[in-house]
């Protein structure tokens, strides 16, 4: 049962040490914390303080009510302290008055000396602040605040910018408090006693999810695994907790600048196999909500992972791009695509980097088919030793089922591009340009075969067309163009193409 005890006669002071708390982690650097809360409400206000929330909780988003009805309930008034007390709050609180410091010095008895605290350099914490004028204000404000944080104390009229030893405090007064802190003055109409539940945001809570891509020695099966990290920074830790989280883009107001339908997940279960307690999906809303099979503990200031996702023999497809055009597209964002045509050496750099890309489609048919959250993926292969060593990574945004993943990996050793401009005729009276590409792809391995995807970007004008080519394309897009071109070990191919522009 959870502890509480009378407060001036008025209500009562609810400690949640044994409480059971849930959670909702949000991938956006918050979550929602749930609490059930005992009340022995009489007619008319009751003073409430609930001693054991998070330090960085918005106040404004707090919600308590009787999730049965039997009592209507309106706090009248909430106060929200979040500076515990420690050494600093207490030197803050006696400024300008004289206290007892232990001095223990080594061969020496201890002694007590009596000192004046000028200056306490307690640097309080200050949410509402940050809230209302944004992080860049409080920012300064703190800088401010550290520029006089160290403590003047003044021992026997002389003034010493440290303290002369452990400073002793006189006793606690009644309205401090050891955690952060609400008090409410709750009006109910009419007696009761019931599970009341607590609800509200709070920043400094986040997760992120990790995936592992491992292949062989040989081939492109792999077996991918994916890991939910979890990050408390809150000041409060969650015994035994039912933990979930959402994934997906919520919109929350930044200060710096509802309910849902629930369907059940029909796609095949990467889990299926493992008798193990497994996190389980569904969707929510328009996000998805992943739930932990086991109550957990998460404390203050942990990181704690948990294996989400275990899917075997996932088909990849490795593939070779060969992207030979610098565009610089810093450069040229938000110009039309008049200026691009009169700039006559834009485009004309070589990039001699093949990129490689590994390809998988999550889908059921593929061991997969889940609603895979943002995160890093990191790739491993087998070597001949069987041991496995780190092959690249890249980093994958929300993802439905049935999509297709193409992820970049690093730039191929043994496959080499090259590209140049042959030619540029323009006639600016008649409205065209033709512009004359070669370009060269070589594969210097020994004993693979590979196919060489080489993307060309048409991007003078929106009317175009390819006149001249010496190997037949694919158009992907409107100013876009891919031609395969397969290389055995040791050979080098060219190809060329006359793109003609008209306006």
């Amino acid at each position: 049962m959870k502890k509480f005890s009378i407060l001036l006669s008025l209500g009562f002071l609810f400690q949640s040490a044994n409480a059971d708390p849930s959670l909702t982690i949000y991938n956006q650097n918050f979550g929602v914390v749930r609490e059930t809360i005992p009340l022995d409400l009489k007619l008319g206000i009751n003073k409430v303080r609930f001693a054991d929330t998070t330090a960085h909780l918005e106040t404004d988003s707090v919600i308590l009510r009787d999730p049965t009805g039997k009592v209507t309930l309106s706090v009248v008034e909430q106060n929200y302290r979040a500076d515990p007390i420690t050494s600093g709050l207490l030197l803050n609180m006696n400024e300008g008055k004289d206290i007892e410091f232990l001095v223990k010095e080594t061969n020496k008895p201890d002694r007590i000396v009596v000192g004046k605290v000028i200056r306490s350099g307690y640097v309080p914490h200050n949410q509402s602040s940050m809230r209302r004028y944004g992080n860049q204000y409080y920012q300064s404000q703190m800088a401010t605040a550290q520029a006089t944080s160290q403590p003047v104390i003044e021992v026997e009229g002389k003034l010493r910018f440290s303290l002369p030893g452990e400073p002793l405090f006189p006793a606690l007064a009644d309205d401090t408090i050891l955690k952060p802190t609400l008090d409410w003055q709750i009006h109910a109409d009419k007696p009761a006693k019931i599970e009341a539940e607590l609800c509200y945001v709070t920043r400094g809570m986040s997760w992120e999810a990790d995936y592992n891509i491992v292949a062989p020695e040989k081939g492109d099966t792999v077996e991918l695994t994916g890991w939910v990290t979890m990050d408390n920074q809150t000041g409060k830790s969650f015994p035994e907790t039912q933990i979930q989280l959402i994934a997906g883009d919520v919109a929350k107001l930044d200060q710096d600048n509802s309910n849902g339908l629930m369907a059940a997940r029909t796609s095949a279960d990467p889990f299926a196999d493992s008798a193990a307690p497994r996190v389980t999906e569904k969707a929510f809303d328009e996000f998805h909500l992943y739930s932990l099979p086991l109550k957990t503990t998460l404390h203050d200031r942990e990181t704690k992972q948990v294996e989400f996702v275990r899917a075997a023999k996932v088909e990849s497809k490795k593939l070779f791009i060969y992207d030979g055009a610098f565009i610089d597209h810093n450069r040229y964002r938000g110009s039309r695509m008049e200026n691009l045509r009169h700039d006559e050496n834009y485009g004309t750099q070589s990039n001699p980097k093949v990129w490689v890309m590994r390809e998988f489609k999550n889908t059921a048919e593929n061991s997969l088919g889940i609603p895979l959250p943002m995160g890093k993926v990191r790739f491993y292969r087998q070597d001949d030793d069987k041991k496995l060593q780190f092959v690249g990574e890249d980093f994958i945004d929300h993802t439905p089922r049935d999509e297709t993943l193409r992820l970049y990996t690093g730039n191929s050793f043994d496959l080499v591009g090259e590209r140049k401009r042959t030619n540029f005729v323009s006639d600016r009276s008649n409205h065209w340009i033709d512009e004359t590409f070669e370009i060269k792809v070589r594969n210097r391995k020994e004993d693979e075969t590979v196919e060489i995807r080489v993307v060309e970007h048409l991007y003078r004008w929106t009317n175009w067309e390819i006149k001249e080519n010496s190997n037949t394309f694919l158009k992907t897009d409107s100013r876009t163009v891919e031609f395969l071109i397969p290389l055995k070990p040791g050979e080098e191919h060219t190809l060329t193409y006359t793109a003609h522009y008209s306006w």
